[in-house]
């Protein structure tokens, strides 16, 4: 007996997409004509809802503004096996969603991120493409070269991912916090190349470049802090260690010379900072186990749901 076909579910989130969301909402219905179309209005000022309900999509609304909410909401609300979400903005290809539907189903993935393929040339403002760059090196710095395009809004999750993710960002910050989630876990993923092209004509980015980047700097040292404090705190007891060898060396040599503490203010400075120093080893050792312990507890959350297709 074969098994039903999987449940998909195709997550617009959007703010102010009027002029594109017809098109995208007709697009992955052309590529996916069994998946249903959510479009999450977040707070629109435009006709954004009229125009995605007429184009066929089942629409509902999110107050709390920024995607990051949208996202939680989505994931909280919707039931099915696979979730492709993209942006209602129309710069994502809606046909290579069925290859990487197919992708996540026979490889048994719990996410399948579209790589922006041309994203330096489309970029809407001049840096967009050089802080990409930059933020995904910080990334494969501090969590492994899981990923090479980590702002991608274009994913297919698994059940597994979507019922385990806990969605803590509000704002474009959550691209990358699912990125740690999956690298954390060691879920299996992969990448495939697809197409990205500029906003149509009329229609602004949301993004705010400083302050988008303010936020997703924040949220990748939040991130580390909480599940790889070991490491942070580390970093943090050298520099302290190294500042106290440096000032006491030349004490330690005068001591040596003449028997003598000339600079007691100094020497007092050198404890202090030593000090610091085994603090700041001890509290990267404690949230280190503590932090094993809440890894521990997401994993056996993500175990728990089962995967679609079930057990071969």
């Amino acid at each position: 007996m074969s098994s039903p076909a999987p449940r998909i579910a195709v997550l617009l989130p959007c703010h102010n997409e009027a002029l594109s969301i017809a098109r995208v909402v007709a697009d992955f219905t052309t590529a996916l004509p069994r998946a249903k179309v959510y479009v999450y209005d977040n707070c629109s000022t435009d006709a954004t809802s009229h125009v995605a309900a007429d184009a066929g999509a089942i629409v509902r609304s999110e107050p709390w503004p920024g995607k990051g909410n949208v996202v939680r909401r989505m994931f909280a609300d919707i039931e099915a096996d696979v979730y492709v979400i993209a942006d209602g903005d129309g710069t994502y290809d809606a046909s290579a969603a069925p290859a990487m539907v197919d992708m996540l189903l026979t490889k048994h993935l719990d996410m399948v991120v579209g790589v922006r393929d041309n994203i330096y040339r489309e970029a809407h403002r001049r840096g967009h493409g050089l802080g990409n760059r930059l933020f995904n090196g910080v990334y494969r710095r501090l969590f492994g070269r899981l990923f090479s395009d980590i702002f991608s809004g274009y994913r297919v999750f698994s059940k597994r991912f979507v019922k385990s993710f806990p969605a803590v960002s509000s704002g474009f910050e959550i691209e990358t916090e699912m990125s740690v989630h999956a690298s954390l876990l060691r879920m299996p993923v992969e990448e495939v190349r697809t197409r990205y092209s500029a906003r149509q004509e009329g229609s602004a980015s949301k993004l705010r470049t400083f302050r988008d980047a303010f936020r997703i700097l924040r949220t990748l040292l939040v991130l580390f802090k909480e599940f790889q404090p070991a490491r942070l705190f580390g970093v943090i007891a050298l520099a302290l260690a190294t500042i106290a060898l440096v000032l006491g060396l030349p004490l330690l040599q005068t001591f040596i010379d003449t028997g003598t503490v000339p600079r007691i203010p100094t020497a007092i400075i050198i404890i202090g900072f030593a000090l610091m120093s085994a603090g700041a080893m001890l509290s990267g050792l404690l949230l280190d186990s503590i932090a094993g312990g809440r890894l521990e507890q997401k994993r056996l959350l993500y175990l728990s749901v089962g995967r679609a297709g079930g057990a071969d």
